[in-house]
């Protein structure tokens, strides 16, 4: 038995696959292959999913932009008035309810008598517009460096921010600062009762530059990245540190291997060779088998995502990968899409990179295609034959026809390999 298959089109099939794919980068050697989502952004930082499938990105520069249907919303969600330099319009998370309330949480730098601070603040999105600012947690000590930046929600319900040392290296180690710290509230910005300090929002202290938070879906355990020092005390040893609450990570009197009983030592740290190192994501999902499982770390002065393989409860590293290494440029963040895919930002227009045309750009990691069995070239109009228990798949790489089975066929549909 065979089930036939009419070809409507192979002509308009190839050029439509051509144009959805012109963008695509391919690494056969990692598996992977990268596309170009949106481009032209301005410094973007962090990205977020609503369940509707739109993107949300903030811009250092003070605008909120929002992702529809594949396009660039012209007008922006929100426009802040921010602070400069490295300070901006930082951090973006959605509320876990987003569908319902609609909360979103942004983390920005601003200026006041001649001061700079960070805040982190709670908005209400309707219609692509984002209003009714509410205050959460205010006065974080900013600079033109050092701001920390990202918030995202724990699996606990929780809101975590990271804070910077506001380039006053002992702020730190005051507990009384909320400088160089991760910083735990709760949704309506009051203080948990579990934290590990009374009436504070510190959860840990001692980091210098703290920038990229996840989750180990393993054990549940916190997981950052943060960058070292640039002079101050040696140069370099940005870190990966395992997040216990009310632990001191020891900056600024420890940095890389120097041990001391005091301080938790980092999980990793990278010596001599500054990485830079910024957004972070668990990938847990089954869509890019090749990075299943990995800790992923996007960097900005190494310009490459760095794939490692942890064995947090033994605050082990078991492997780890280079990938991109100086394709994309300066990488700020790191997320893993409400597809099951994950997604990149550049950063190459922040002043320390090189941008190329178009920058600056959110890009999609998605698994290389496999190499179906070639079928007879087709053309408008002729039939395709697929054997019982098999059916017709167009190839996304060139538009050319495959009869798989249903299960697969699904599979690839689900990964974008074929339509």
């Amino acid at each position: 038995m065979f089930a036939k298959y009419i070809v409507l089109s192979a002509l308009l099939l190839t050029l439509l696959t051509y144009t959805q794919n012109v963008l695509a980068q391919e690494f056969p050697q990692h598996g992977l292959r990268v596309e170009t989502i949106t481009d032209n952004l301005t410094i973007p930082w962090a990205i977020a999913f609503s369940p509707d499938g739109r993107i949300f990105v903030t811009e250092r520069t003070g605008t909120l932009r929002v992702i529809e249907n594949g396009s660039l919303q012209s007008d922006p969600a929100l426009k802040l008035n921010v602070g400069r330099a490295e300070g901006g319009l930082l951090g973006l998370t959605l509320d876990p309810n987003f569908e319902q309330n609609h909360h979103l949480y942004l983390y920005y730098t601003y200026s006041e008598f001649l001061s700079t601070y960070n805040r982190v603040s709670r908005f209400t999105e309707s219609n692509n517009k984002v209003a009714d600012e509410f205050i959460l947690i205010d006065k974080i000590p900013g600079a033109p460096i050092h701001d920390g930046g990202r918030i995202k929600f724990g699996p606990d319900g929780k809101l975590y921010i990271t804070t910077g040392d506001a380039a006053i290296a002992s702020l730190a180690q005051d507990p009384n600062s909320l400088a160089g710290k991760i910083l735990r509230i709760n949704p309506d910005g009051t203080i948990p009762d579990d934290n590990p300090f009374e009436n504070s929002p510190v959860y840990s202290y001692g980091h210098r530059n703290p920038q990229g938070l996840d989750w180990d879906p393993k054990t549940g355990m916190l997981v950052a990245t943060e960058h070292g020092p640039s002079g101050e005390r040696g140069f370099a040893h940005d870190e990966i540190n395992i997040i216990h609450p009310g632990k001191n990570y020891g900056w600024p009197e420890v940095i890389g291997n120097e041990h001391d009983s005091r301080y938790v030592n980092p999980l990793f740290h990278t010596g001599n060779v500054a990485w830079a190192p910024s957004g972070a994501a668990f990938y847990d999902d089954d869509k890019i088998p090749a990075l299943k499982g990995k800790f992923l770390v996007a960097n900005l002065r190494s310009v490459h995502l760095h794939a490692f393989e942890i064995d947090a409860m033994h605050g082990k590293i078991l492997s780890e990968q280079s990938l991109f290494s100086g394709t994309f440029g300066r990488l700020r963040d790191v997320h893993v899409g409400n597809d099951g895919f994950i997604y990149l930002l550049t950063s190459n227009k922040d002043g320390r990179g090189s941008p190329a045309p178009n920058d600056d750009k959110i890009l999609k990691i998605l698994p290389m295609m496999p190499t179906l069995p070639p079928l007879k070239q087709m053309r408008e109009g002729m039939a395709v034959e697929c054997s019982d228990g098999f059916e017709l798949v167009i190839k996304a790489s060139n538009g050319n026809p495959a009869c798989v089975k249903p299960a697969t066929k699904l599979k690839l549909m689900e990964r974008g390999w074929a339509h």
